[in-house]
């Protein structure tokens, strides 16, 4: 079986626990408009690899790993979904800690059992939900949302540790409102071990320069990191009052 590689990061830092290796698929349904990644949209680009040649990768530094693991990141790694299984569970065969990093968007609530080989051997999803609103997720991303909230869940039954990235930016993901409507959803939640309140950064514009696309967010500032942390702390007061809520009713 091969799998559609851009490329990997032998020393990555932060894409999970301790030092890990990370895999970018290629490929990716979505168009986020502050994407920096561009170059692993398309699907008929990237190298073919085994499973093998990948984790032969892995070995070659294995001793750097030993409190970190394998991160699968893009792209959107679930857009390869058999790869992606089979390379978990030969990293779980080996003993290797695996990590999905993942918009959630290839998912189908309607086949949620297509997915459970792949959440079997998977020890950690980092789970990028952009906006809890359907409309503006769809204005954002190209795409709309109820998928995405159905996957986190589905890792909650699951009993699939969970982390939340969300990403602060201006005009789009800074009313207060929405930020506490996504913790109140957050707050659901029972396999959630952390919450990342990234702020918008423009790293990107090269990248679309150079492959001769319009940067959607030109005129978007980058977000100071006390922006992003006040942003945490109101999605964090959804999440309490979506608690206390649960506790009455229990």
């Amino acid at each position: 079986m091969l799998g559609y590689i851009h490329s990997t990061e032998s020393f990555g830092t932060v894409d999970g626990p301790g030092v890990r290796f990370v895999i970018f698929f290629q490929g990716c349904p979505m168009r986020c408009l502050y994407c920096h990644n561009p170059d692993t949209w398309g699907f008929d680009a990237g190298t073919e690899m085994t499973v093998e040649e990948l984790l032969r990768q892995f070995e070659r530094n294995k001793a750097f790993y030993k409190s970190g693991g394998i991160t699968a990141t893009g792209g959107e790694p679930m857009a390869q979904l058999p790869f992606l299984t089979a390379l978990f569970t030969e990293a779980k065969r080996r003993g290797i800690h695996t990590c999905l990093d993942t918009s959630g968007i290839c998912f189908d609530p309607a086949h949620s059992e297509r997915f459970d080989a792949l959440l079997s051997v998977t020890d950690l999803v980092m789970l990028d939900i952009k906006h809890i609103d359907d409309e503006r997720h769809k204005a954002l991303t190209g795409h709309g949302n109820a998928g995405i909230l159905a996957f986190a869940q589905h890792l909650s039954s699951r009993g699939v540790p969970l982390w939340i990235r969300h990403v602060i930016v201006p005009g789009w993901t800074d009313a207060p409102a929405e930020q506490e409507a996504l913790g109140y959803f957050l707050g659901g939640l029972k396999t959630l071990k952390a919450l990342d309140c990234l702020p918008y950064h423009d790293f990107g514009k090269q990248k679309y320069a150079a492959l001769g696309i319009d940067y959607p967010l030109a005129d978007t500032q980058p977000v100071p990191p006390e922006t992003a942390a006040q942003a945490r702390n109101t999605i964090l007061k959804g999440m309490k009052k979506s608690l206390r809520e649960q506790a009455k009713q229990a």
